[in-house]
């Protein structure tokens, strides 16, 4: 994600597979994270999955030098106050890295945790 024209190849696939399991991922970022993203006051709406360069009212950011150097991070932006973050960083790195689209999830978090 950080080498050169990574953002293309790397960036993009993980923003669209965080985007075909958001339920899950919303499910696991924090009780009442409804409250918070309402799609007003520069957040994105708990039912959907929008993805931008350099905005706020969206669910993953890009940053606007990330787009230009087409390399580096990216924001996800649903996360809740009271996390867990062992569980949401396992969630990101298997959706991410680990997930394929094509494969049926037979449970929430493949690598075996529970809620």
């Amino acid at each position: 994600m950080r080498s050169d024209g990574e953002y293309e190849a790397t960036n993009k696939k993980a923003i669209e597979k965080l985007g075909l399991r958001h339920k899950e991922h919303i499910a696991a970022y924090g009780e009442g994270n409804e409250h918070c993203l309402t799609g007003k006051d520069k957040t994105a709406d708990v039912n959907n999955f929008i993805w931008g360069v350099a905005s706020n009212g969206v669910t993953i950011r890009v940053g606007r030098e990330t787009e230009k150097a087409g390399k580096d991070y990216f924001e996800d932006r649903r996360l809740g106050t009271n996390i867990d973050p062992y569980v949401v960083v396992t969630m990101i790195a298997e959706t991410t890295i680990l997930w394929h689209p094509h494969e049926k999830i037979t449970q929430p978090f493949p690598c075996g945790l529970s809620l």
